[in-house]
């Protein structure tokens, strides 16, 4: 993609971002745009930060590592969005800002371990399983209180709040009926820290919803690069 029509697509998502939030009684006049940036190259995202983005979520850590690398020189926080390795947590603790798919307590401990000491404490937000679908990672509902004390206990961590991918349905009220759990359950965990603020839901297809919904970021890949090269 040229990066004319990269500048476009961006401008375009900002704009629906922008409508969405100061409509909602519920949401954040300000929404995070985190561009999804996994399978795209350093230079797509050096384009997109040319167009005023900064947050970039990976999936693929050894494909992060050598992009985070190329882009040292770019102020860029970096936000690692999918499942999580037991033996890629000392490459996530080293290299990212934030984390959006903790959902195991064992992962938590790792990462807390091996986050350098120089650095500030890693952003967690804990992947909820809203929709109960065997195929995705997440926490339930029913065991979420447990692992959010478990992380708030860790000294190099700070828990920030929740993250989901409900799955896609016709019916737009279900997904609205799951994003709206997501938010009783970030609720539910506020009065464990003063910094748990973050509702990480809603991608291209689905994030009016989500900011409808009190989302406070969002995750759009397609949106602002195209589709997927892969």
């Amino acid at each position: 993609m040229d990066e004319q029509q990269l500048s476009k697509n961006i401008a375009k998502l900002r704009e629906r971002v922008r409508r969405v939030a100061e409509k909602s009684q519920i949401g954040n006049s300000t929404v995070r745009i985190v561009a999804v940036s996994k399978t795209r190259s350093a230079q797509e995202i050096r384009a997109a930060h040319a167009c005023g983005l900064t947050d970039f979520g990976e999936s693929y850590l050894q494909e992060a590592l050598q992009k985070i690398s190329e882009l040292s020189d770019l102020p860029l926080v970096w936000h690692f969005i999918g499942p999580i390795q037991s033996n890629k947590t000392s490459g996530i603790a080293t290299h990212f800002d934030w984390v959006h798919s903790v959902d195991r307590a064992r992962v938590a401990r790792r990462l807390s371990e091996q986050r350098p000491p120089q650095l500030p404490p890693l952003q967690v937000c804990l992947q909820v399983n809203i929709s109960g679908e065997a195929s995705k990672s997440g926490v339930s509902l029913e065991e979420l209180p447990q692992l959010a004390r478990t992380v708030c206990e860790l000294p190099h961590l700070k828990l920030r709040g929740l993250m989901a991918i409900p799955a896609a349905e016709a019916d737009t009220s279900q997904q609205q009926e799951a994003f709206r759990q997501m938010r009783g359950a970030l609720a539910g965990i506020q009065a464990l820290g003063p910094e748990i603020d973050t509702l990480s839901m809603g991608m291209s297809a689905d994030m009016e919803i989500a900011i409808m919904e009190g989302a406070t970021t969002v995750r759009v890949g397609t949106g602002i690069f195209g589709p997927r090269n892969r």
